[in-house]
């Protein structure tokens, strides 16, 4: 039986990790300069290899801990860190250094490689999304599990589609102010789940916890 709770809980923390509306004033910045058929190209090639990042993750994310040895409880522990620095660095309104290094940028205004590094990768599809997919897989094992937890990727991608298309719009009507107050209400969203993510994590880790 499908949890529409628990798929919902985990497209808004993706949704909350992506951040697209927060990612406009640099997709903007990336694509100066480019013709309107170039726009639609890049958005294009930014949702699709978002999806297919995050889409790597939830099948295989978890072949790749074992493959380095890695545990679930380690993983989401420091996930939950990782997570919890991105979602501090989103409630004083800036982006990550996880996100978005300052070479990254340069590279994103020069236009190069543009559409899939930085902006889909780590830009939108990041270490910080990556990491919360592989958690959730391992939460939902059985393969209906895993093929479920595609939904809330594919709205998130066809989210940030539509989100990057629209950008000028959206960048006009909610100005500087708008987007940084979404990124810190999405901010504070990602500290709650990493939080939990930690928890469930020392609890694996320390199992006498659980008592205390």
């Amino acid at each position: 039986m499908t949890d529409w709770a628990n798929l919902f809980k985990i497209g808004l923390a993706l949704f909350a990790i992506v951040n697209p509306i927060g990612s406009i004033p640099i997709f903007i910045t990336a694509t100066l300069g480019s013709t309107e058929a170039e726009r639609v190209r890049i958005v294009r090639l930014v949702a699709l290899t978002v999806f297919l990042v995050l889409t790597v993750s939830v099948l295989i994310g978890d072949r790749i801990l074992e493959f380095f040895g890695i545990s679930i409880p380690s993983f989401q522990t420091g996930g939950g860190i990782l997570l919890l620095l991105m979602a501090i660095s989103m409630m004083h309104a800036r982006q990550s250094d996880i996100r978005q290094t300052e070479e990254e940028a340069q590279a994103a205004a020069e236009r190069e490689a543009t559409a899939i590094v930085p902006l889909s990768i780590p830009l939108l599809a990041g270490p910080g999304a990556i990491s919360s997919m592989i958690i959730a897989a391992q939460q939902s094992s059985s393969l209906l599990g895993h093929v479920q937890l595609l939904l809330p990727v594919a709205a998130v991608a066809a989210l940030a589609w539509a989100m990057l298309r629209m950008s000028g719009p959206i960048a006009s009507h909610l100005g500087t102010i708008g987007i940084n107050i979404f990124t810190r209400l999405m901010g504070l969203i990602l500290a709650a789940m990493a939080v939990e993510f930690i928890a469930h994590g020392m609890i694996g880790l320390f199992p006498a916890l659980a008592n205390s």
